[in-house]
């Protein structure tokens, strides 16, 4: 497939990048800074582009694309991580209604998965340094279910996102966490890409979430 990566030199992104480059899929990263990614692939090309700029973004969409994957993320130490997470996602949104393109697939965090019915990011001791990002995107997954234009995935990745290993091995989820027999909810990035590229290569989870673990 020919797809749109975005976030590619990001720890998820470029996990998902690897993924599918692997499975001999046809991947264009917009970046900002062509020099931050030193990938090199006969499938792999680069666009820069800023995706806080809309008219941008429907430029390149307009060129013609399966889906578009996102792993965007502006960091967790941005002070200003909410804002830009929204304003980016806005630009994102809006680009892709106005073009053909109707798959899309975005990585969120795991604030939004609920445990009898409570959102993790309304527990009072979520972890205060990425709380802003968290419910950025929480906030956009409402914003998601709202939307029937766009045939949108999200993913939420376990509570705990480490480097580890492809193993290929885990069990998906919706709304809940998926904990293993020790009562951990993980996921390696490296299985949380597999997941990703399995989702566009066998859509199961249009206009709603998933999440995963091992």
């Amino acid at each position: 497939m020919k797809i749109i990566l975005i976030g590619a030199t990001g720890f998820v992104g470029s996990h998902i990048l690897t993924e599918a480059l692997n499975r001999g899929h046809e991947v264009h990263a917009i970046v900002r800074d062509l020099n931050k990614l030193q990938v090199k692939n006969p499938n792999l090309s680069l666009i820069k582009t800023d995706i806080m700029e809309e008219n941008e973004l429907q430029d390149v969409f307009n060129a013609g694309y399966d889906a578009v994957i996102s792993a965007y993320n502006s960091g967790w130490k941005n002070p200003d991580i909410y804002e830009d997470f929204t304003i980016a996602y806005a630009s994102l949104i809006n680009a892709l209604k106005a073009s053909a393109i109707k798959r899309f697939i975005l990585i969120g965090g795991a604030g939004s998965l609920e445990i009898d019915g409570k959102k993790l990011i309304d527990d009072p001791n979520f972890p205060k340094e990425i709380y802003k990002g968290a419910k950025a995107a929480s906030d956009l997954l409402d914003v998601l279910r709202k939307e029937n234009t766009l045939d949108w995935t999200f993913v939420s990745p376990a509570i705990n996102l480490i480097e580890g290993t492809r193993t290929g091995v885990f069990k998906l989820g919706k709304d809940s966490p998926v904990f293993n027999d020790n009562a951990e909810s993980k996921i390696s990035v490296q299985d949380l890409a597999v997941a990703v590229i399995d989702e566009l290569e066998n859509p199961k989870h249009i206009k709603e979430k998933f999440t995963l673990g091992s």
